[in-house]
């Protein structure tokens, strides 16, 4: 018997609006968590932001990676219908992947606008394999060697792999 194919990758809309759900998630649990702990008139500029950042970056750790491991996708995944999985044996990724992969989103996703102004001071069009300026991969793949995938897609993959097996 053949084994199935490994569901392909979700598309790039797909993914950037789970970004964005991401992001705004994130941004609004830590707005809410920040206005409660410093609430009181006489908090400084410097204070509050130094809170914010404390708690969008152990809020996206969390997000990112805890609870990918947990369900295989963040919050913003789950509300989209997308699901990682690790190459190349659509197995679940283990926590150092998820920690790679949550590190360079951190470095990479504030880094577009500079290659987007970047890329039209030079006329030079994007590269067709990565329009958002990431170094070139394997298609559906990123940094970590793991994959997003539709929610039922694999749902159908275990379906024939447990159809093989069992």
């Amino acid at each position: 018997m053949r084994q199935p194919r490994i569901p392909k990758g979700t598309g790039e809309t797909r993914r950037y609006l789970a970004v964005g759900l991401d992001c705004y998630l994130c941004l609004l649990v830590a707005g809410l968590l920040v206005h409660s702990c410093l609430g009181s008139p006489g908090a400084g500029a410097g204070r509050t932001a130094a809170v914010l950042v404390g708690q969008l970056t152990v809020l996206s750790f969390a997000n990112q990676v805890l609870l990918t491991m947990a369900v295989r996708a963040s919050a913003g995944k789950l509300i989209m219908g997308v699901r990682v999985i690790r190459l190349p044996d659509a197995g679940r990724p283990e926590f150092r992947r998820l920690v790679v992969r949550w590190l360079y989103g951190l470095l990479w996703l504030p880094l577009q606008p500079w290659h987007h102004l970047r890329r039209a001071a030079t006329a030079e069009p994007p590269p067709p394999e990565r329009l958002g300026g990431g170094p070139p991969a394997a298609p559906c793949t990123d940094l970590a060697g793991v994959r997003q995938v539709h929610r039922s897609d694999l749902r159908y993959y275990r379906e024939a792999v447990a159809g093989l097996t069992g």
